[in-house]
């Protein structure tokens, strides 16, 4: 700090003296307006999902998804199982257009980080139910003779390594449980049609998720897989029930 000249500071004492002898006046500080608050964007922090929570958020899914998020309609994801986290992911995607589709873009168009979270939650905390895999012989194809649910439980549990199709547990565990670490979906007892909807969306290069966001995995694990085995295996994972049934 720069030093005052010596005639400058003993007037600054002076003044300093003087204005200590003047009665104090306080004039009130202008009220400041509060802050305005900026919601949270869907990839901002968010605390683990509250069950409870959820299950009053949920309340508009189960038009779709069911009561429990055991859908009856087909067309419609089960999510009952379905790991938290991975559903926050889902939501997410649909939030910012990740993934395309006009109904659920505007169902998340609302929702903040944590009720994505408390959705997911409520939805973990339940049992999905599974359904029976199909035990027809194939009639024809490479693998004539064969079972649909036989051909499918190949596939999933050693992969078609002929045409670079990994094993689908390696990811998605020999239950179908997923992985609620990296967020790998659970699988067991899912609708085989919506499974076949969406393994045929990946097989013909179909990616969910923009830019730096954009998963392309899917795309390349099945790109192998014939519509015949694509519905073998969506059998076989409609029949598999969960670890912990």
């Amino acid at each position: 700090m720069k030093l005052l000249p010596l005639i400058g500071l003993a007037t600054a004492v002076i003044m300093t003296t003087a204005l200590a002898q003047q009665p104090a006046t306080v004039q009130p500080s202008p009220e400041v307006a509060p802050a305005a608050v900026t919601p949270l964007p869907p990839s901002g922090p968010a605390t683990a999902g509250d069950a409870k929570a959820g299950q009053t958020k949920a309340g508009t899914c189960a038009a779709c998804h069911g009561l429990d998020g055991n859908s009856s309609d087909a067309q419609y994801p089960k999510l009952a199982g379905q790991h938290e986290r991975y559903i926050q992911r889902m939501l997410t995607q649909f939030h910012n257009g990740g993934r395309d589709n006009s109904i659920m873009m505007g169902m998340a168009g609302s929702l903040s980080p944590q009720d994505m979270r408390d959705i997911g939650a409520y939805f973990a905390s339940q049992h999905a139910i599974p359904g029976v895999a199909d035990d027809t012989v194939i009639a024809d194809g490479p693998n004539k003779g064969a079972k649909f649910y036989q051909v499918g439980e190949n596939i999933f549990r050693s992969g078609k390594p002929a045409s670079g199709v990994p094993a689908c547990l390696a990811c998605h565990g020999p239950t179908g449980r997923g992985n609620p670490g990296p967020a790998y979906p659970s699988l067991a007892g899912q609708h085989a049609a919506y499974t076949v909807a969406k393994l045929t969306f990946f097989r013909d290069g179909g990616v969910w998720g923009k830019d730096k966001d954009a998963n392309s995995v899917m795309s390349g694990v099945v790109h192998g897989l014939s519509d015949q085995e694509i519905q073998s295996l969506a059998s076989y994972i409609e029949g598999l029930h969960p670890s912990d049934k």
